[in-house]
């Protein structure tokens, strides 16, 4: 069976290319459409596994065209997006089947096979030689029922020969039939080919098989004219030790993991330039390009946390306004993912890394169930966690009272107290406790997610999850609770707002100098030396505009962050906020989100200029 496999990451490519080897498949890869367009026309192909983002012409379109033209080869189509809309318009223009990526392997072989018999009508039967079976199906060949470990190649040259069972092959026709477009073949391949499989025939007790014609070529004898030997005895301990990922795949990973930190290095550049020009579309695609690459190729490779957070990355590149320290927060923890501790290796997959803080970070679970939360506490133990357990709603406020946690697991549902999770939330509820909590819940219902948003929760897994999934959630909400703290100065004559900034902002850990009187304004700067400025446009006898003006003449305060708040929405007054000098301007009523994403941008902002700037004087 010849595929036709057009994927422009090549990595990704790799991996699906020797996956289909390994299962006795031909394949021929094409990194944009149009060159996979010119082999499809070129070469007749069992099945097309084609890519929704290539170059030059993409998936849909692929599919349109071929469909156009009357041609019914069965395609399979790969995407990242997981909506409803796209999944449509795949089956619309004319692909057969669409897997979103991340997907399993496996999956990816069961949908070829499933491709395959329809495109053949009816399942293939098994094909007997004697006592020789090669079951199609499942790729499987026996003798006297006991498996051939057979080479993809080996297997493709038997299959043949067992469905053509009198005709003679010579070297060019083998050449043809078992080597693809981007797999050159020696001078001697076949010769090799047919060596090795007559020996591991012969080791089974199958007899000499395949007979040479010389000057012609090669057929399959017929049983009667073999003579049966008796099978080798196994060496010893030549069965391959057993591992959750094939060595193939292995050594693809290890042999590309730099191509994907390359990825994440163009991702860190866009995030470096967007913070200079938020506007700069040109950065922003280019680095959705990349988490999206990287969302759908990394789960291929079994590394689903890894894939879970490029596709949580891609999603905030999709937002507007960008958060752009929630952004590089979510950055490191892929390549911690990517680059894990050593020593916290768990076996057959990329390590739980250790939570980078100063000391370590302790959790607590509250959940009834037992079993689940013993689970949750060995994980956290690799990831460099403490771990309480609370079984009741009872239990966790005594844990907290003795020692409060830097974060919690909460499960809302307990079967002898319903609504005791949310009172416990409501208790911990910003600004009353700075403890983030992670609500791990089975009930899937947007009320019940909504809820739990206006209670101040700082996460919503949806059970059943991996505990590594779990834990990876769990320390990026630590890191997004324990990032530096900032002081702001707020000036504006209105005491309510003053008071409604602080309910808003406290809780985020800011230190905040609430000044009502402008009057004051230089002698309370000179004494607090704030990290970021809010000032409101218009005050008595001092503007928020001539306090702008004020700062950015004077060369000690000329770089700090300076946001305007203002009622006016006309273009006058934007536009002297921003001769002013003013960083950013801020629309009243206030939006919560919107204030605190405007607020780390700039002190992010703030802080990488701080550091080019002493870079450049070392």
């Amino acid at each position: 069976m010849r595929i036709l496999l057009i994927e422009d990451d090549e990595t990704l490519a790799e991996l699906l290319t020797e996956t289909l080897i390994s299962n006795y498949y031909l394949v021929d890869h094409a990194t944009d459409g149009q060159t996979g367009w010119d082999l499809a026309e070129a070469f007749e192909y069992d099945l097309i596994l084609l890519d929704f983002l290539v170059p030059q012409m993409n998936g849909l379109e692929f599919c349109q065209e071929l469909r156009k033209k009357g041609d019914r080869t069965p395609i399979l189509l790969m995407t990242g997006d997981q909506s409803q809309t796209r999944k449509v318009a795949i089956l619309d223009a004319g692909a057969d089947d669409y897997l979103t990526k991340p997907f399993n392997l496996e999956e990816l072989l069961a949908r070829v096979r499933a491709l395959l018999r329809r495109g053949n009508d009816i399942a293939l039967p098994v094909i007997e030689w004697g006592e020789l079976h090669l079951d199609p199906s499942s790729c499987i060949v026996t003798f006297q029922g006991q498996p051939l470990r057979l080479t993809a190649k080996e297997y493709q040259m038997l299959d043949l020969f067992l469905r053509n069972p009198e005709r003679i092959f010579s070297q060019s026709a083998l050449l043809d039939n078992l080597w693809s477009f981007d797999d050159p073949p020696s001078e001697n391949a076949v010769r090799t080919q047919i060596k090795s499989l007559r020996q591991k025939l012969k080791r089974a007790g199958a007899g000499d098989v395949i007979e040479t014609l010389y000057g012609l070529g090669y057929r399959l004898k017929t049983p009667d004219a073999v003579s049966p030997q008796p099978p080798a005895p196994p060496k010893p301990n030549s069965t391959p030790p057993a591992n959750s990922m094939p060595s193939y795949m292995v050594k693809i990973w290890e042999r590309n993991r730099d191509k994907y930190d390359q990825r994440i290095d163009i991702i860190e550049q866009a995030i470096a330039a967007l913070q200079i020009n938020p506007d700069d579309g040109e950065w922003r695609d280019k680095s959705k390009r990349e988490a999206h690459t990287l969302a759908g190729s990394l789960g291929s490779f079994g590394l689903h946390g890894a894939s879970e957070q490029a596709r949580v990355i891609e999603q905030y590149l999709q937002a507007t306004p960008l958060n752009l320290p929630q952004l590089s927060l979510a950055v490191n923890h892929l390549r911690q993912l990517l680059h894990p501790t050593p020593q916290t290796s768990p076996p057959s997959r990329i390590a739980s890394p250790s939570v980078p803080l100063r000391e370590k970070a302790s959790l607590l679970i509250v959940d009834h169930d037992v079993a689940l939360t013993e689970v949750l506490s060995q994980e956290a133990q690799q990831w460099g966690i403490t771990v309480r357990t609370a079984y009741s709603v009872e239990q966790a406020r005594d844990a907290i009272a003795q020692a409060k946690p830097d974060i919690i697991l909460l499960d809302l549902n307990f079967p002898q107290a319903p609504g005791a999770g949310f009172e416990l939330l409501t208790e911990l509820a910003p600004p009353k406790s700075k403890i983030p909590i992670v609500v791990f819940s089975a009930r899937e219902d947007f009320d019940h997610r909504l809820k739990v948003a206006r209670l101040g929760g700082q996460g919503f897994l949806q059970k059943p999850l991996s505990p590594f999934h779990v834990l990876g959630t769990l320390q990026q909400v630590l890191h997004q609770s324990k990032a530096t703290v900032a002081t702001l100065m707020i000036v504006d004559d209105d005491p309510e707002l003053l008071e409604c900034l602080e309910v808003i902002l406290k809780p985020w850990g800011f230190t905040l100098i609430l000044l009502d009187n402008p009057k004051t304004f230089w002698d309370v700067l000179k004494q607090s030396h704030p990290d970021l400025l809010i000032l409101d446009v218009q005050m008595p006898q001092i503007s928020g505009i001539e306090l702008c003006q004020v700062l950015r003449n004077d060369p000690q305060w000329y770089t700090i962050p300076i946001l305007i708040l203002s009622a006016h929405r006309d273009s006058d007054t934007i536009q002297q906020v921003f001769m002013a000098g003013a960083d950013d301007y801020i629309q009243k009523p206030i939006v919560e989100p919107e204030l605190i994403a405007r607020i780390l941008n700039r002190l992010e902002r703030s802080q990488l200029q701080r550091r080019v700037a002493i870079s450049g004087k070392q």
